[in-house]
């Protein structure tokens, strides 16, 4: 994969903003609800798969080598190995997933808020994944705790992703953003 200096600099630029989003945190149980899914649908929205999954790496990398980027300011191989790890390794998928939808469809609304929502799926079933597994839970049990608790909040949050991420892309220059 080859990346221009452009794509390189958007990546670290937008995966800071992941990192900022983050920050704005509910207390929900184990598992708190944050911008920060909100802001990996956004990104990906705005960048495109390629350039928009590479921020999420980048993210992911800073937080995992200690930088408090995840939510609440949390960091670290500890948090990337509990509870919330299979979450951020959802991230990843999101982002290609998100990403290629955008860009194998119409660029508009609709196409763009159903990538995200389907993003948003993708992390959840992720998250759960882990919890059954990480945590030796039943299916039920992380199905219950990882993913059913989250469906609107997160169905809220990819509706926004999609909506002003396609908004927001429209109105910058073609060389800033992803683009057909």
């Amino acid at each position: 994969m080859k990346l221009s200096s452009r794509e390189m600099v958007l990546a670290g630029m937008f995966a800071a903003a992941i990192g900022v989003l983050s920050q704005f945190t509910i207390p929900f149980g184990p598992i708190p609800l944050t911008l920060q899914t909100f802001a990996v649908g956004f990104v990906v929205t705005i960048l495109g798969k390629k350039t928009g999954t590479l921020a999420i790496l980048i993210y992911l990398l800073m937080g995992f080598i200690g930088l408090p980027v995840f939510a609440g300011g949390s960091a670290g191989i500890g948090v990337v190995f509990g509870p919330t790890g299979g979450f951020l390794v959802g991230f990843i998928f999101n982002g290609l997933i998100t990403g290629w939808m955008i860009e194998k469809t119409s660029s508009n609304y609709f196409w763009s808020i159903l990538a995200n929502i389907l993003g948003a799926f993708v992390t959840l079933f992720f998250g759960a994944l882990w919890l059954k597994f990480g945590a030796s839970m039943s299916w039920p049990s992380a199905f219950s705790v990882g993913m059913i608790p989250f469906l609107i909040p997160g169905l809220i949050k990819a509706v926004a992703a999609g909506y002003l991420g396609h908004l927001i892309s429209q109105r910058l220059p073609r060389s800033f953003s992803y683009s057909k």
